[in-house]
């Protein structure tokens, strides 16, 4: 059986394919039952698991990614876990280009969100 990403808001698109690139809404650190897991490494890695689903039904994955933003709610506790988290995901040698930003407060009070834009190989 797939993997199932987590449910997107009617709003919105989970991710939208222009031209052999993805472009990937903002995933916050939720379950599949859109509840907040823990605390902000298992956030962290809750949204980086649901976007790499994403990508993959894309036709893409995690080492495509060319650019990614992240919010965080509380940067001066949440940056350094956050960011060993985020390097468990990330090959150390293709390192996307990356913006993290400070913000007051993301969807359903969580403390992480990332949405980024990934290439997807040609095959």
């Amino acid at each position: 059986m797939p993997e199932i990403a987590n449910p997107v808001l009617p709003i919105f698109s989970q991710a939208v394919i222009s031209k052999g690139t993805v472009y990937v809404s903002g995933n916050i650190g939720c379950d599949k039952n859109m509840k907040i897991v823990g605390d902000i490494k298992a956030q962290t890695r809750a949204a980086l698991e649901n976007i790499a689903i994403v990508l993959k039904a894309a036709g893409s994955d995690l080492n495509c990614i060319v650019k990614a933003n992240i919010y965080l709610t509380n940067m001066a506790r949440d940056f350094g876990p956050m960011n060993e988290v985020y390097a468990e995901f990330s090959d150390k040698d293709r390192m996307p280009a990356r913006t993290c930003i400070g913000v007051v407060a993301l969807p359903m009070g969580a403390d992480f969100e990332m949405e980024c834009t990934a290439e997807i190989p040609e095959k």
